[in-house]
């Protein structure tokens, strides 16, 4: 039997996905996370942006195609919020919302059912394989913002976490290269009194090099900044959530920071650790984002000098506050998008030639067209010539811009 597991959004799916992957292997599956012939499909999917659920019904398609008989099962955000349509008009096997995947396994039986949704955080449903290179490890649940332009909070619930002594033993159990901390809203993690920086203090005797999911610019500190750098190996790589660079446009956004406040807490980062990386999400076109408040963020973007820029045209997500906005003409936000994407293109050229002639860890991924390819620890995408074993962490120097990120030697 085939199984499967397919994926679409943030790094909290891959997490759920690849659990519920070893949960078929135990049951005996051969498994697959890219879309091909199977007797049974997972669909794991988002619902972050408008694009995002389409492609998540254009994945159920495509699994139609390879075998219309195969079990299909739709999980994940864009089925907690429209669970009747994938069910009814999508003629799926199962639906589950983003709150109950840990009972798929047990239903497979089961056709033409929606799963009730839980509150609490559910523990990983089978453990991760042993021995990757990188494993998601998911710690918290949930988002309690509710920003004005984003869905999540109503198909993820309440924010939840997981106890601290559980993740260090699941990083521990995994023994990956790379662990990759992440959660819906990571800065919100709380195991009783203790937050983000208790549990990074936790991480501190674990043999693998820790990265950091997505942040809110408000956990940035002192205290934060200090247990990251007591880590025996971590990844100086901060993705900020940005999402705009004007004052007015956040406040209607519902964020809770200033421009200048955000940018003080990259000043700070790189107090810390002078060489990180910096990267963020932007939306372009929010219905109150005027011409000169867009300048401000294209502005914003080149004072931080973002390594990379994540780029969102705006699409309103129904249920929220912005959805019941203006939206702007649609020719206006393809044309913010395109000029962002121009600025994301130069900074992460920037970002590159500035490692030239340093020596970088870089752990490997992939061997691609007679070269291997991977992320060194502040996220610079590296090319490097001949094939190195995988998975085991080693010094280059950068040597040039190349690509989508730099050309890179083993530095013995």
């Amino acid at each position: 039997m085939k199984a499967v597991v397919f994926t679409l959004g943030c790094k909290v799916n891959g997490y759920e996905s690849a659990s519920l992957a070893a949960g078929l292997k135990e049951l005996g599956y051969d498994t697959d996370e890219k879309l091909c012939e199977a007797d049974v499909y997972i669909i794991n999917t988002c619902a972050v942006t408008a694009e995002a659920e389409k492609k998540s019904r254009q994945a159920i398609a495509r699994a139609k195609k390879y075998n219309a008989n195969a079990k299909i099962i739709v999980t994940g955000c864009a089925s907690e919020k429209s669970p009747d349509d994938f069910l009814k008009k999508e003629g799926v096997t199962l639906v589950t919302g983003a709150k109950s995947k840990e009972k798929i396994l047990s239903l497979l039986s089961e056709t033409g059912k929606r799963i009730t949704e839980e509150d609490e955080y559910a523990e990983s449903y089978f453990p991760l394989s042993k021995g990757k290179t990188r494993s998601y490890i998911k710690v918290q649940d949930g988002c309690d913002n509710f920003c004005s332009y984003c869905v999540i909070p109503y198909l993820r619930g309440r924010s939840r976490s997981r106890k601290a002594e559980n993740v260090a033993a699941e990083i521990e159990s995994v023994s990956p290269a790379e662990a990759v901390v992440t959660g819906i809203n990571l800065s919100s993690y709380r195991d009783g009194e203790n937050g983000l920086k208790e549990l990074i203090d936790r991480l501190s005797g674990v043999n693998c090099r820790i990265r950091l999911g997505s942040l809110e610019a408000g956990v940035i500190d002192d205290g934060l900044l200090s247990s990251l750098k007591n880590l025996k190996d971590f990844a100086d790589h901060f993705h900020l959530s940005l999402q705009s660079g004007s004052d007015a446009v956040l406040k209607s956004m519902n964020r809770h920071y200033t421009a200048e406040e955000f940018s003080e807490k990259c000043d700070l980062i790189r107090k810390y650790f002078p060489n990180a990386g910096i990267t963020t999400d932007i939306i372009a076109g929010y219905p109150t984002e005027s011409e000169e408040y867009f300048s401000e963020t294209l502005a914003l973007a080149e004072k931080v000098k973002f390594s990379d820029i994540h780029c969102f045209p705006y699409s309103p997500r129904e249920g929220t506050v912005g959805a019941e906005l203006k939206i702007l003409d649609p020719k206006i936000v393809e044309g913010r998008t395109a000029r962002l994407l121009a600025l994301k293109a130069e900074l992460k050229r920037e970002f590159a030639e500035s490692q030239v002639g340093k020596t970088l860890m870089f752990l490997p991924e992939e061997r691609t067209g007679g070269e291997t390819v991977g992320y060194t620890g502040n996220y610079l995408r590296c090319f490097v010539k001949g094939d190195l074993p995988l998975g085991k962490i080693v010094p280059v120097k950068i040597e040039k811009h190349y690509k989508d990120g730099a050309a890179a030697s083993v530095d013995i």
